[in-house]
């Protein structure tokens, strides 16, 4: 068992870190420049790999333990608040999501929940282009605020009012709840964001790490831009220890379907995904200021890459992200690497 433990952990940094010089730089196939940077990259991690790999190898030999177990969650903003209302959350479908983190914690796995912003953050968001960065001049009528610089910190608030929701049910369920607002610690755009991890590295079943997806600073003329919480999860998945699913719960619908959702039969859902499948999804572009569903598997593809398990289900039925974790029967869409 200790050897297995060894080489699943040796095995899981390479992947993982594979992964992480495709999110910085890309494939980098047919361009000088893109192969010279992997191998700059690749020179760099060399220790760094090894040195992680040798920590985790005498964290086994000195406990005899086996691996702590460790999910990631995305409660979709869609599924988490009322689209049709600014800042309106859905507060049955939040309580009955803490109430199934709460009974994964009590199997000793460790769950970390990033949330979306739904109608707290991509209506004023899309309203004042927020997704484009600065735009001089750029003025729309809003009672609340008149230049684009308010209108960031009021979805900063406004997400911070919704993390407020989440947190405050998960702790009325026992749980350590600790949160972790992007604006406060990242910034830049995408998979690579700018940010340290390591406050997410504690692995106590008991605690419940939060994020969610934010509008942070950006170092150019853009000034600022949405981080999506699907990119937050990637880098979360690739780049910590002992995580073995990425679950995204989404409202409305089961999984990937083959057909628009309105149109769909139970028999549409596409049970396995990789990218030589079409598929149709519920993007709500009245409202989504991030990449919508096509992010969401271009990242959860990445992940699968990793080794860790992606699924997508209807998260108005949590008690299938418990399925997953008890390798029960399930419905929804599982992403292959």
């Amino acid at each position: 068992m200790l050897r297995v433990a060894i080489a699943y952990r040796f095995s899981q940094f390479c992947l993982k870190y594979h992964s992480q010089l495709q999110l910085q730089f890309g494939d980098g196939e047919g361009t000088s420049r893109g192969l010279g940077l992997q191998r700059a990259w690749l020179s760099q991690s060399t220790q760094t790999i090894e040195s992680c790999v040798h920590r985790h190898t005498l964290e086994v030999l000195m406990t005899g333990a086996d691996m702590a177990r460790r999910i990631v969650v995305k409660f979709g903003g869609a599924l988490i608040t009322d689209k049709n209302q600014q800042s309106s959350a859905n507060l049955e479908i939040i309580r009955s999501l803490c109430s199934i983190v709460k009974r994964i914690t009590n199997e000793g796995v460790q769950v970390i929940v990033v949330h979306g912003a739904g109608s707290f953050g991509h209506l004023k968001a899309k309203h004042w282009r927020l997704n484009e960065g600065h735009i001089p001049d750029f003025s729309v009528e809003d009672d609340s605020c008149t230049t684009q610089t308010g209108a960031v910190q009021d979805v900063r608030n406004d997400m911070l009012e919704l993390n407020s929701i989440v947190i405050d049910e998960l702790q009325s369920l026992g749980l350590n709840v600790v949160s972790h607002p992007p604006h406060q610690w990242a910034s830049e755009l995408g998979p690579s964001f700018s940010g340290t991890l390591d406050r997410f590295e504690s692995n106590d079943s008991e605690t419940v790490h939060v994020s969610f997806g934010d509008v942070v600073d950006v170092g150019d003329e853009r000034r600022f831009g949405i981080l999506s919480g699907d990119d937050l999860v990637a880098r979360l998945c690739i780049e910590l220890s002992d995580v073995e699913l990425l679950v995204f719960a989404m409202g409305g619908v089961d999984g990937l379907l083959k057909v628009p959702p309105h149109r769909a039969t139970p028999d549409d859902l596409i049970e396995e995904w990789s990218p030589d499948i079409e598929y149709e999804g519920l993007h709500q572009t009245d409202i989504d200021v991030t990449g919508g569903i096509g992010l969401k598997i271009r990242r959860g593809h990445q992940v699968a890459k990793t080794g860790v398990g992606v699924y997508l289900i209807n998260g108005e039925h949590p008690e299938r992200i418990l399925n997953l974790v008890r390798d029960q029967p399930w419905r929804g869409t599982r992403i292959l690497p």
